[in-house]
């Protein structure tokens, strides 16, 4: 096992074993609310944790993604999915108000969850880096188009300018995916594997 492949995997370990911890205080967070009457400065508090330890916890599980992918112990689970139904689940993700969907839709080829994972991360690198209020979604039959991307934030949502985790991963996901990401113009395309024909998809998740 090469050195780089040895700190992947305790990377893989370390988000695992964080798991338990993180569920407890996420778990404690949605509970009392309903085991006591919390006054409203209380109440709002108590759910910035809620929210904050479901946010660190989708991160764990990217960041296991992406060191499985480094150690080449990742395998996708291949089925079609409609590119329009993983665009709606990355706007619930991130706020119905600053993503805005368009576009008819289709089926690709991916691991439905990883495919997921790596569309709200460039979604989200775009606006959190751009700094904007909100961003667009194409959902078409081969992938996505993102945008506006700001122009000195490209770099950065393709993951050669590492200052975004979500983004830099999603890249090596997309990748691993079989697609591709580039920037065109003011916008990210994202180009995922065809669709199959029935009968011939991969395992589901």
């Amino acid at each position: 096992m090469t050195t780089d492949t040895a700190f992947a995997r305790l990377v893989s370990l370390a988000c695992h074993d964080l798991r338990t911890p993180l569920a407890t205080v996420h778990g404690w967070a949605r509970t009392l609310p309903r085991l006591t009457d919390l006054d409203e400065r209380a109440a709002r508090y108590v759910d910035m944790i809620a929210t904050a330890s479901s946010d660190m916890a989708d991160l764990l599980d990217l960041l296991a993604l992406a060191a499985r992918i480094e150690a080449g112990r990742y395998e996708p689970a291949l089925r079609d999915v409609g590119t329009l139904e993983l665009a709606d689940l990355t706007a619930e993700r991130l706020g119905v108000e600053r993503v805005h969907l368009e576009g008819g839709g289709g089926s690709v080829s991916v691991d439905p969850k990883a495919a997921q994972q790596a569309l709200t991360g460039l979604v989200a690198c775009a606006l959190h880096q751009g700094r904007l209020q909100e961003v667009g979604i194409t959902a078409d039959s081969s992938g996505f188009v993102i945008g506006p991307v700001e122009a000195g934030t490209a770099s950065t949502c393709l993951g050669d300018d590492l200052r975004d985790f979500g983004a830099a991963a999603a890249v090596r996901v997309v990748d691993a995916l079989g697609g591709t990401v580039e920037a065109v113009g003011e916008t990210l395309v994202v180009r995922l594997r065809a669709a199959t024909s029935a009968g011939e998809t991969g395992a589901g998740p």
